[in-house]
């Protein structure tokens, strides 16, 4: 088991790293990151179905260590992608987004407190019963999904370590996000302009400065939080629906028409009408 572990776990380091350094934004990032982590979590399920562990301190030490450590990263990257998915736009929106998520995260730890304790404190007179698999009694709070997880695969604790692990990880991940929108708003406090046109106008810009990635590879809710942070407005969270919208329009791009028209203009050129 440990040769197959070990070659299991260097190649997905391997592909995490690949993916971690794409120039690509943290939603894509996370998306193709849970789909990788799937298939090994399915690739470890299948191995461990047909394995029979040496002894019990064996099969603790998959289900306190190994297990957790793959299953914490799906559940990880999961969780980013879901938070990148239904981010709000405004930096104010975002920051109370963000900090329901840490909320979220304290809510779990509070409900767990017993066998957090435990856990932390490197105990392990209760292993056997947190730990193999067909235990009953665990005297630690279990989520009631537990009652219906895959037996042969699943022990009354592991999950909730995986959880603990996942959650360490995503703290220091909402953390910087935190950081990075109170950064943004402080470089943008001095100096505060708000956009005059329409929402539609706007969206026409941010379409337009998006299908050219004027600002490279971000996700385009990223860019209109942006830019919703810059002028001082706030969007509207149904792009796909405004976009819908003005692709039938019998002008489609009548906004960004009418600056072309002006800065002709200015230039002392001839704006050119059909």
């Amino acid at each position: 088991m440990q040769t197959f572990l070990k070659d299991l776990d260097k190649e997905l380091v391997k592909c995490l790293r690949k993916i971690e350094q794409a120039d690509v934004g943290v939603f894509e990032k996370a998306a193709e990151a849970s789909a990788v982590l799937e298939n090994v979590f399915r690739e470890l399920k299948g191995y461990v179905s047909e394995y029979r562990f040496k002894n019990e301190e064996e099969e603790i030490e998959f289900f306190k260590e190994m297990k957790p450590m793959f299953f914490s990263l799906l559940i990880y990257y999961r969780k980013v992608y879901d938070i990148e998915l239904n981010r709000p736009f405004g930096v104010i929106a975002q920051q109370e987004y963000l900090q329901r998520e840490m909320e979220e995260i304290n809510r779990f730890y509070a409900r767990h407190a017993d066998f957090l304790r435990y856990y932390r404190s490197g105990e392990t007179y209760l292993d056997a019963r947190c730990y193999l698999r067909g235990e009953e009694g665990v005297p630690f709070y279990v989520e009631a999904h537990q009652y219906d997880r895959d037996e042969a695969f699943s022990t009354n604790c592991d999950s909730c370590v995986a959880h603990i692990l996942a959650y360490e990880r995503l703290t220091g991940f909402l953390d910087r996000e935190l950081k990075a929108l109170q950064q943004q708003q402080t470089d943008h406090s001095q100096v505060r302009m708000t956009w005059n046109g329409t929402k539609t106008e706007l969206y026409e810009l941010l379409y337009a400065l998006d299908s050219c990635k004027m600002f490279g590879e971000v996700p385009l809710t990223q860019l209109a939080g942006y830019i919703s942070t810059v002028f001082n407005i706030e969007l509207d969270r149904n792009m796909s629906r405004t976009f819908g919208d003005m692709r039938i329009r019998n002008q489609q791009t009548p906004f960004l028409d009418s600056l072309k028209e002006a800065l002709l203009r200015r230039m002392g050129g001839k704006s050119r009408k059909k």
